[in-house]
């Protein structure tokens, strides 16, 4: 098997397939549901993952009962801050708001809870991994100092990195090819993401990195990727921007991990 090594073309078909992928009536209804969750200050943000590290969408129980989602009996809450507001006239009869301070609301991570299918733009792979690809992904995780491990997620989670455990894990049910491109994610997450700003940001960087280096093995994942970096980055136009903006960055790790793969096959042909 020959490695391709197109990256630019690579992220310029991941952003000709978000944008189409954007023009769709299934990202309408993901906009739809999206709507019915607030966005978080940079503070609350901070808090949810502080208390949840893996949490992608969270909501009050409210919330989730007008989506036909129930939490689960047990389920320990994630809490953030609310403004207390309060409404007053002035002179001219006019209404006014301020905020009198702030006070601890509890939210659950859809993880948590029970229910009906909620719209999705990013679909799990399916297939196998016939040329062994996860085998030697593991042993690209290793020479970077991380180990790698099976887990059974709660709800949606594919997998997740830990910087300080120097660990990844990855869901263990998940087909093949699948695991082959969260494990690739991952490593990317390692490679890239010890420290960052935008959470956003690295998971379309992780994203892009996963889907070049798969594409590049011969392994499709647009059914994935391209709803997944869409999601995250809000949007195609978003996520064009954010990919060029990375883009250096995103070839340089894909590049990385190629690597393992170019030196296994001259392994190949030498024997």
């Amino acid at each position: 098997m020959t490695v391709k090594n197109t990256h630019p073309d690579l992220l310029d078909k991941l952003t000709a397939g978000i944008a189409a992928l954007t023009s769709t009536e299934e990202w309408r209804r993901y906009l739809d549901l999206q709507s019915r969750f607030h966005r978080y200050s940079f503070s609350n943000v901070q808090l949810i993952h502080a208390q949840r590290e893996d949490a992608r969408r969270v909501a009050g129980f409210r919330t989730w009962r007008g989506l036909d989602r129930t939490v689960r009996k047990g389920e320990k809450a994630i809490f953030i801050l609310a403004p207390m507001i309060y409404k007053t006239t002035d002179e001219d009869g006019n209404d006014e708001r301020g905020v009198r301070g702030f006070k601890w609301v509890p939210v659950f991570d859809v993880a948590q809870t029970d229910g009906a299918e909620l719209p999705a733009v990013a679909t799990r792979l399916d297939g196998d991994d016939p040329a062994g690809h996860y085998a030697t992904l593991v042993e690209v995780a290793h020479s970077i100092g991380f180990t790698v491990h099976d887990h059974h997620f709660d709800g949606a989670t594919n997998g997740d990195c830990s910087h300080s455990e120097h660990r990844i894990r990855v869901e263990e049910s998940n087909a093949p090819a699948q695991r082959v491109k969260t494990l690739a994610h991952e490593i990317a997450h390692a490679l890239l993401h010890e420290t960052y700003d935008s959470r956003p940001l690295a998971e379309l960087e992780a994203e892009s990195t996963a889907y070049v280096v798969c594409q590049s093995l011969g392994l499709a994942t647009d059914d994935y990727s391209f709803g997944y970096v869409a999601s995250w980055a809000g949007g195609s136009e978003n996520a064009a921007k954010a990919i060029k903006t990375s883009g250096e960055r995103i070839q340089r790790t894909a590049s990385a991990i190629l690597r393992a793969f170019t030196s296994a096959e001259a392994l190949t042909a030498a024997d």
